[in-house]
């Protein structure tokens, strides 16, 4: 499962060049244009100021689509939803779920990053493995906010309209649904990547940047098949499928929007780019 789980969690970004790709599409109709950009969750400080193609698809946008209304994520109603549906209520803990090898993988990982594993007992493994990358990310001083906010925060300043594709309920049942039925594995695979968080995160970025599709694919999506089936069915498949009647009808209006979502469900067969291309509608990648 390389990369999967740093993939699934930032969707992620550096090289520059004279001209280059970058993961950002245009859909045009007679009288409609739709932009598709793939975003990544979290920045460096370095990755600013983002591609210029993004900032022109913005500026030429009514409005801005999110994969959901970012927002309400914050709020106490959503905080404690997370909790919720994040722990064990009843009789269940790590230490009885995991088998005995993989929570001892766990508590040597957390004894070397100085964390004691019986404060993670009660976390089911998608929120265990979120709270892990989050405290690599501060080790590496990975605290910018990534395209997404970025935009949103612009957006409600200009008072653009925004809109999302799903419900925050919707999100955080698919991200919580990570590990569910193979939590060995899913720990067991996770903590190989949290070791190589750092290399991880510059390859996505690299990737991203250069609009990469290929690479993206290797790095993200292939793994995913591969080693996680179900979780790619759901987490990136199914919500692909539920978003394109929506992106089409925005392709019907006479407004421009840009639709931002996670890089990870623009590449591939099952991607939103090759969808639209199937369905016939014209689609420039566009460069910088």
């Amino acid at each position: 499962m390389k990369n999967l789980i740093l993939g699934i969690s930032l969707n992620l970004i550096l090289c520059f060049s004279v001209a280059a790709d970058t993961s950002l599409w245009k859909v045009q109709l007679p009288k409609s244009v739709t932009y598709i950009g793939g975003t990544c969750h979290v920045l460096r400080k370095m990755d600013y100021p983002l591609p210029e193609e993004f900032v022109k698809a913005y500026e030429d946008s009514d409005v801005i689509v999110f994969e959901t209304q970012l927002e309400e994520l914050n709020t106490p109603k959503t905080q404690e939803m997370i909790i919720r549906k994040g722990i064990y209520n009843d009789e269940l803990s790590l230490d009885k779920v995991l088998s005995t090898q993989t929570y001892d993988l766990l508590r040597q990982y957390c004894e070397a990053s100085g964390i004691p594993v019986f404060s993670l007992n009660k976390l089911k493994p998608s929120l265990v493995v979120l709270t892990l990358l989050g405290l690599e990310l501060q080790k590496l001083g990975i605290n910018q906010t990534g395209v997404d906010h970025y935009f949103h925060h612009k957006a409600t300043m200009d008072g653009k309209k925004i809109e999302g594709l799903e419900s925050v309920e919707e999100q955080i049942e698919f991200v919580l649904s990570m590990g569910e039925g193979s939590e060995d594995d899913f720990i067991d695979n996770s903590i190989k990547d949290l070791k190589k968080t750092r290399q991880i995160i510059s390859e996505l970025i690299a990737a991203w940047k250069q609009g990469d599709e290929e690479k993206l694919y290797k790095l993200y999506i292939a793994p995913m098949k591969k080693d996680y089936p179900n979780l790619y069915a759901t987490l990136i498949a199914e919500r692909n499928r539920e978003w394109l009647p929506i992106i089409e009808r925005y392709l019907q209006t006479p407004q421009n929007e840009f639709v931002l979502v996670g890089v990870g469900h623009l590449v591939g067969t099952d991607g939103i780019i090759d969808h639209l291309r199937r369905s016939g509608y014209r689609i420039n990648k566009l460069d910088y």
